[in-house]
């Protein structure tokens, strides 16, 4: 017996059948949406659009968007672990970049659709 969660019948099942096969698996999309929450925060944003235009360390970027250097390191820390950026030391500091050029990708994608 098929587990149903739906109340609704397909109005146009042939287009319901056509797309089925094509959605990703639900691991994925909630792998998806963790994305978009890390990536929905202001700050964090502002990090990503930074280290865009240059690998930085945590003391210039609390600098640049007027932040103490722990709630920098902070945010850094969660794009870390979500794979947006990368982290390499050179001697005693830290520098940050994006991790890859898709990350560099979605963020100029992002702003021109928001600038439509």
């Amino acid at each position: 017996m098929e587990n149903r969660q739906t109340d609704c019948e397909a109005i146009n099942i042939d287009i319901v059948e056509k797309v089925r096969p094509n959605m990703p698996d639900m691991n994925i999309l909630y792998e998806l949406s963790d994305f978009f929450k890390v990536m929905g925060d202001s700050t964090r944003i502002q990090l990503l659009w930074a280290l865009e235009e240059s690998e930085m360390c945590v003391g210039d970027l609390a600098v640049l968007l007027n932040m103490t250097k722990s709630a920098v390191s902070h945010q850094l820390k969660v794009l870390r672990i979500a794979k947006l950026v990368k982290s390499t030391k050179k001697g005693k500091n830290v520098y940050y970049a994006l991790n890859d050029f898709h990350v560099k990708t979605i963020l100029e994608k992002a702003l021109e659709h928001v600038c439509e």
